[in-house]
């Protein structure tokens, strides 16, 4: 998602495959969470990842999401855990929080 709140949301099996053809996001992250799949992407890296990897079905949609994002940052927020985030410790996990876990279909407070 996007800090305006714009996401492309993935089932279970669309967010394995892409975290598999992306190696994790690992070249485009730039803070996560090392207990969990939340964290914070790098936009522009994010796009030349998905150029770099394998197609995915739902690669257009996240590049035009990169693109059309009012920041540079994009935040990958993972709706399957009950992680609060202790060992997320650099000060983009304020950031994260601020987008990922405001009020609404995202809190996992």
């Amino acid at each position: 998602m996007d800090e305006d709140g714009n996401e492309v949301e993935l089932d279970a099996a669309e967010a394995d495959c892409l975290l598999a053809l992306t190696g994790g996001f690992d070249a485009a992250t730039v803070s996560a969470c090392p207990d969990c799949r939340c964290r914070v992407l790098a936009g522009v890296a994010l796009v030349d990842l998905l150029a770099a990897a394998p197609p995915h079905p739902r690669g257009t949609e996240l590049v035009d999401l990169a693109d059309d994002a009012p920041t540079l940052h994009l935040y990958v927020v993972d709706e399957g855990t009950e992680c609060e985030h202790p060992r997320w410790r650099d000060p983009l996990a304020e950031e994260w929080l601020d987008v990922g876990a405001a009020p609404g279909p995202h809190a996992h407070r």
